[in-house]
């Protein structure tokens, strides 16, 4: 199971073994120091803007009582459900000098009021700030949570405000979950490739894919896909090594049994403005601009070309979200039964694709995959075999995603004791009729969650898709990215809506666990 991850990192890293010197030139003179430069400067600038946005609102929302504080408390994470690509092009259409906003601000306020120009390193960062926040504030929140009024009172009892105490005791507590959402989002704006494509703004990521279907060089682009390479082992390391630093003492139920700080009246009005602020501009905006743009064309654009594209985009997630998830199961009961270091290693290599970006996947399994074609025709096989075909895109995938899976499975594996184990094996039932008979039926709830988890990150999935998909085939995000790249905005819009719609499964399934733990 971790052989098609091995087998990308090793495409990757023997690309230089074969260098064209012509097009790696010309990349390095032209293409590659901006375009390094521009992923150092969006990844800090994102990783600055979500920790401002989440630290506060978490604070706002878990420790201080304002009107609606307990309708932005699940609020703030609803733009999680939108896909970074999806809110780029919403917020341009919304936010450039034709767009619906700015052109209703001119009229409302005169023809000279003006919004800053949508196409710059700014609105980038606005786009995949307001998409990755709610990943900072899900880890900011629960840190603040187990602190509850402790952290507070032990202010008072020191004569310090709640504000400092704030600044002095909690925020210093909160700062591992703090570190580790920022290097998440760091991770998630490396891998990005549909909104800076949408903006136009240069990165590494665009990079890889200028260099193979532009320069038609796909050696450059698996050597600059080993320069992203670096930078996600860097941030990868940096993770691990926040995480194990990570030590607390969770205190159930203890904050949400203490009372909330009553802020004065000019404090909630600007708490409120704030969580309103980013709640409008992280989600009431972009599906306000999509409907807006998809309620007229309604008619139009349901035609049989769309339901071919919904058609893909199902077809193709359901398959990888099957195949996924019994290998994900299957990885998860190996590693419980066969407690060994070859067992350990193989479950670290096969869950070590999520930080991976999708254009270095693509590349990287494309490398071993056209060599196999290549020896094969030399025996006399009719190829390519599999290099264009669906087979590609589904290793990917499994690539991708096998930690998405994994990772709910391994948690309720854990709830079943090793007494179940031994009174199944004293029954004579072991191996696979025990993970079918005893624990599959104990943690179907783990299953179920991986398989819709794995199923709308499928349909959301963008470098994997347009890069390795078969000839002809379409889904409903490369079809975003294909009209939205000509600026046919309100053609897009409806299959946005559609990927939208979607992405609310697995936020309103986080929304509702989060309900139950304050309960």
């Amino acid at each position: 199971m971790s052989l098609p991850t091995a087998l990308a990192l090793v495409g990757i890293i023997t690309a230089w073994l074969d260098v064209d010197l012509v097009v790696l030139g010309h990349l390095f003179e032209y293409v590659i120091p901006n375009a390094v430069l521009n992923t150092l400067g969006l990844v800090l600038g994102v990783a600055i803007v979500t920790a401002v946005l989440a630290v506060t609102s978490a604070w706002l929302t878990t420790v201080c009582e304002f009107p609606g504080r307990a309708f932005f408390s699940w609020a703030l994470i609803l733009p999680m459900a939108i896909p970074g690509y999806v809110m780029a092009f919403a917020l341009v259409g919304a936010l450039e000098y034709t767009g619906s906003f700015q052109t209703y601000l001119r009229e409302s306020f005169g023809s000279s009021f003006l919004l800053p120009n949508v196409y710059s390193f700014g609105g980038v960062v606005l786009a995949l700030s307001l998409t990755l926040y709610p990943y900072t504030y899900l880890l900011v929140r629960n840190a603040f949570q187990t602190q509850g009024r402790q952290s507070l009172e032990v202010g008072q009892s020191l004569g310090l405000t709640a504000r400092q105490s704030f600044w002095r005791i909690s925020l210093p507590q909160a700062r591992p979950w703090i570190v580790g959402g920022s290097l998440l989002v760091m991770m998630e704006t490396l891998a990005d490739f549909g909104t800076v494509a949408v903006f136009n703004y240069d990165t590494l990521t665009t990079t890889i894919y200028q260099s193979w279907f532009s320069l038609f060089s796909f050696q450059s682009a698996l050597q600059i896909a080993s320069l992203l390479l670096l930078f996600v082992v860097m941030v990868t390391v940096l993770e691990r090594h926040g995480r194990n630093k990570q030590r607390f003492s969770q205190m159930r139920n203890t904050a949400q049994k203490q009372a909330y700080i009553q802020l004065p009246s000019l404090q909630a009005i600007l708490a409120c403005a704030f969580c309103s602020l980013i709640f409008l501009m992280g989600f009431m905006l972009p599906t306000g601009q999509l409907l807006l743009w998809a309620i007229p064309h309604m008619s139009l654009e349901l035609t049989d070309q769309l339901w071919r594209y919904v058609a893909g985009s199902l077809g193709l997630s359901l398959l990888a979200m099957t195949i996924i998830t019994v290998f994900a199961l299957l990885l998860a009961f190996a590693a419980r039964t066969h407690n060994s270091r070859l067992a350990n290693w193989s479950v670290k290599i096969s869950t070590m694709g999520y930080a991976l970006p999708g254009t270095v996947l693509a590349v990287g399994l494309l490398a071993p995959i056209i060599a196999l074609d290549h020896y094969l025709a030399r025996l006399g096989f009719s190829t390519p075999l599999l290099q264009g075909s669906i087979v590609v895109m589904l290793l990917a995938y499994s690539v991708r995603f096998m930690a998405v899976a994994f990772s709910p499975i391994e948690s309720n594996l854990l709830r079943v004791t090793s007494s179940i184990d031994a009174v199944s094996r004293s029954l004579a039932v072991s191996g696979m009729g025990m993970l079918r008979r005893v624990h599959f039926p104990m943690i179907r709830v783990g299953v179920l969650t991986a398989m819709v988890l794995v199923f709308v990150d499928v349909m959301k999935e963008l470098p994997i898709t347009l890069m390795t998909r078969p000839f002809g085939f379409n889904t409903l995000a490369v079809r975003i990215y294909e009209l939205s790249s000509e600026g046919l905005w309100q053609r897009a819009a409806l299959p946005a809506l559609a990927i939208v719609l979607v992405g609310l499964i697995p936020v309103v399934i986080l929304i509702l666990r989060a309900d139950k733990v304050q309960q």
